[in-house]
Formats: C-alpha cells, sequence, structure tokens
C-alpha cells in the first residue's frame, strides 16, 4: 500500500505528464483508425438523404468529456495496459484502476453549461455534433439503466440536469446541429468485457470468448441494450458514431487492418452491428451508422484521424482532428490558431471530406475561455466565406499550389480558396484549368467586391485589392472568390 501525500504526489505528477506524452498515446490510438481504402454506398433512400444533408455540413465539433476530465488526463488510455502507454512504475497497475476509477466519485460538473458549448460551436460556423455518450472506460455521460458507473449516479445525481447527454442534445438541436452520438464499442469497466476474473492484458476482452461464449454475448446485449436507450430516449439522433474499431468481426480482420498494429483476438470479437443499426434505425429513421474503420454497410462515412488525406476521396469522409494536442481537457493544452484550423477545413473540403474538430470542457461543465476565443475566430471567416465550404462538393481539378477549388452542388459556381501559412498577401493569384466563363465576374466573398481577372493561354490571373493587406491576416490569407466555370 501507498500513504495518500505519495499516491497524491505520483497521480498529480501523472496529470502534468499526461500533456508530455499525449502525443505518443494519440499516434498509438490512430494505430488502429487507419481509414479502409473500400467503401459501400449505402441503399436506403433515407440514409442516403441524410448522408447528402451530412455532407452539405462540412464542419463539426467532437466533444470528449468523462472522468478524465476531472484529472485532466488522456481520455481512458492510462488504464489500458499495454506496453505503450506510461504511467509511473512506482504505482501498481490495479492500484491505478482503482484511483482512475474513483474519479467517479469527484466528478461533479456543477457549472455544466451546454448551452455555452452549442453557442460556441454555432459561432464557429459548425452545423454538426459528435458528443461522446461513453468513452473507451466504460462511464456514461447518459442516465443508462444498464449501469451504476454514470454521471447520473454520482455527486451529479441529484442536479436536474444529470442526464448529461440530454441537456448536450437538446442545447445543441435549438442551434440547428445535426445531432451525433459517439458510443464505445469496448467498455473496459464492464464485467462483461473485462472479467475483474483475469487480468487486462490489453485493450480487448480479457478472456476467451469462444469458451466463455455465454458471457460476451452478455456483452453483446448489453452494448445492445445501451445503444437502444440513446436510439429512444433522447429525442431525434442523426449520427451514431461508433469507436474502438478493433471490436469487430474476424470477418473483417484482413492484412491491412493486421498492419495498423492492432492484436486481435482469436475469438469473433464482434457485437452484432447489423442487429443494432436495424433497431436504431427502427427508433431513428436514415440514421446514419458510422463503425468506424469497419468497411462494409455500416460505415456510412470513413473517418481518417488526426491526419488529412492527401488526396481527393469521392465516398463521404471526415477528418476527426483535435483543436489542441488532446481529445478532452488538460492543463496548458496548446490549441492551434484559427488560421490553422480555417486552412486545414479549406483543404479536406477541397477534397471532399468534413472536418470535426476536438474540443474537451473542463471537469466543471464549462469550456476552456482560449477555446472559445479561437472558435469564435474561426467563425469570423466563416461567417463570411461559408458559401465556398457549405453545400459544396469536389471538383478534379481541386488545388493548384495554394488555390483550392470547390463548387456549388448544381456546378454553376465554382470557389477559388486561397490559403496559405505565408502572412505575405500576394498581388495576384493563378491558376489552370476551372477556366471561368467569359462573362463572369470574380467576387471576393469576405467584402462582395469584384475582382479584375485575365485568362492567357488557359491561365487564370485574379488581381487582389491593395485593401487586403490592411485587413485581418486570417481574412487576407485565406480568401474565396466565386465565379462562373466555363461550359
Amino acid at each position: 500500500m501507498f500513504n495518500k501525500i505519495s499516491i497524491q504526489e505520483k497521480i498529480l505528477a501523472l496529470v502534468f505528464a499526461a500533456v508530455s506524452y499525449n502525443a505518443e498515446i494519440s499516434a498509438q490510438e490512430q494505430g488502429v483508425h487507419q481509414q479502409s481504402k473500400l467503401y459501400e454506398w449505402p441503399s436506403d433512400p433515407l440514409v442516403k438523404k441524410k448522408l447528402d444533408k451530412w455532407q452539405d455540413q462540412k464542419f463539426g465539433m467532437i466533444i470528449h468529456w468523462g472522468l478524465y476530465a476531472v484529472p485532466g488526463i488522456i481520455e481512458s488510455w492510462s488504464i489500458c495496459s499495454e506496453d505503450w502507454i506510461e504511467r509511473d512504475s512506482t504505482i501498481a497497475y490495479e492500484d491505478y484502476k482503482k484511483w482512475y476509477w474513483g474519479q467517479s466519485k469527484l466528478f461533479n460538473p456543477v457549472r455544466f453549461n451546454p448551452e455555452q458549448w452549442a453557442k460556441a460551436g454555432k459561432d464557429a460556423g459548425m452545423k454538426y455534433l459528435v458528443f461522446t455518450t461513453k468513452h473507451h472506460d466504460g462511464f456514461s455521460m447518459f442516465d443508462t439503466k444498464e449501469s451504476d458507473f454514470k454521471i447520473s449516479a454520482g455527486p451529479f445525481a441529484s442536479n436536474p440536469r444529470a442526464d448529461v447527454a440530454r441537456h448536450v442534445f437538446n442545447a445543441f438541436r435549438k442551434q440547428d446541429f445535426m445531432i451525433g452520438a459517439y458510443f464505445s464499442k469496448p467498455d473496459w469497466h464492464s464485467e462483461y468485457f473485462w472479467w475483474p476474473k483475469y487480468a487486462t492484458a490489453d485493450r480487448n476482452a480479457n478472456y476467451d470468448i469462444r469458451k466463455y461464449a455465454w458471457r460476451w454475448n452478455k456483452f453483446k446485449q448489453f452494448s445492445y441494450n445501451q445503444i437502444s436507450e440513446l436510439m429512444h430516449n433522447y429525442g431525434s439522433v442523426d449520427i451514431l458514431w461508433l469507436d474502438g474499431g478493433w471490436v469487430r468481426p474476424l470477418s473483417t480482420v484482413n492484412d491491412e487492418v493486421r498492419s495498423w498494429g492492432a492484436k486481435i483476438p482469436e475469438g469473433n470479437q464482434e457485437i452484432d452491428i447489423p442487429r443494432i443499426a436495424s433497431m436504431a434505425r427502427q427508433a431513428q429513421p436514415g440514421l446514419l451508422v458510422v463503425d468506424r474503420t469497419v468497411h462494409g454497410p455500416y460505415e456510412n462515412y470513413q473517418t481518417p484521424e488526426q491526419r488529412i488525406p492527401d488526396h481527393k476521396i469521392d465516398n463521404p469522409w471526415e477528418s476527426c482532428m483535435t483543436l489542441g494536442g488532446a481529445w478532452g481537457y488538460v492543463p496548458n493544452d496548446q490549441y492551434k490558431d484559427a488560421a490553422t484550423v480555417v486552412r486545414s477545413l479549406i483543404e479536406i473540403v477541397a477534397k471532399g471530406g468534413s472536418l470535426l474538430l476536438g474540443v474537451g470542457p473542463r471537469a466543471d461543465g464549462t469550456l476552456p475561455e482560449a477555446v472559445i476565443q479561437r472558435l469564435e475566430d474561426i467563425g469570423k471567416w466563416m461567417k463570411l466565406n461559408g458559401p465556398a465550404i457549405y453545400n459544396t462538393r469536389a471538383v478534379d481539378n481541386y488545388r493548384q499550389g495554394d488555390v483550392w477549388f470547390t463548387r456549388s452542388k448544381d456546378s454553376k459556381t465554382f470557389y477559388a480558396l486561397y490559403a496559405s501559412a505565408d502572412k505575405s498577401l500576394p498581388d495576384n493569384i493563378s491558376w489552370n484549368g476551372n477556366k471561368p466563363h467569359a462573362g463572369s465576374k470574380m467576387k471576393l466573398l469576405s467584402t462582395g467586391e469584384s475582382l479584375r481577372w485575365t485568362n492567357e493561354n488557359g491561365l487564370t490571373k485574379v488581381y487582389l485589392p491593395s485593401s487586403l493587406k490592411e485587413k485581418d491576416p486570417l481574412l487576407s490569407t485565406a480568401l474565396a472568390i466565386s465565379f462562373d466555370v466555363q461550359k
């Protein structure tokens, strides 16, 4: 046993170490979230309609909030026993897990303010939400009847907003967001996934699910019941975002999956997504099911993590990326500036995708002021240049240098988006292809003014007003121009 002071000192050290090893953990976690190269279009007309609507949104917010916010450490992964995860070696693993589970007795977000989150997202120009109803640690951020390991059973239980997910979804619906429920397929707190009879070897179920099929069937029913609660009791839901791609049917494990570095168990570690999806879509017609990295009819869009693909992708996809260095809240996190986020958004949309930007509220239930400011700065650009982002689709000639292109869904209007890390604005920008119609007006979206342009020998050159150099650097180094393309 450790005395109280030494445990507190060691845990405090872990809190501050979390930021430094977060990059390593994120890289390792990404190893099981590499994207498959195949895509299967949905056949359900309601799902196709919802998918088209989702592709119009382009910019969303993913919120990681759970036990890990209390000490301010990396979400869930510190309790996994794989050898790439760093912990203080003087603290026994089982003691660390007990300490982590014990945060449930401390999690009391008395300043819980989902309206603040929704307003910040709206101000940023975001259009859809993905909220973590349960991460890998198994702590539910909704009032599940399947477990007492939940926000509504601890010190926050008597609060009228104890059913956190309900109030988050309602707040974002009022701001006209599409609603997504993140749900972790693995559940490390469930006795049906990590059986207390055995040690926890890694992220997978810690027992032979072939030998104890009855126990795995208990876990499958547990998962089904929890997702059913979310689909039936929390109003309209547009997206079921399923994380934990190593929990998958053996039939979907191939050489590519094994190359990710994930430890694939011998048993058929799957939770019957077809049955879950059928139930969920009866409750939520047209629901998008995003079974991450598991190719097939239940991966309605793909989700490359913390990266932007190096080429245009024609099927639906989003890059999920963090605003800071961590998915959840950690003290003194370093947040990307607005210009960096806008450049990423432009590149992603030009390549046919959407950006799902991750933020983490503090343990008290509020967003850090720096996050709110970053989102507000991004929103200033989006408010003026949104037509080049929302409701657009990719074009074949999607990039030339620092100029990216999108088009309206009817292909009548093209947009040229200049995005450069260089703070000095050029006098003109130029490109080949995507030739404007002879009578087309080049319009700068941020000011509405018409721009002079020429086209000689297939090279389009657009002259930028010198007044732009005196404006906000973000508005001058990331700008959008609309024009009609030559048919």
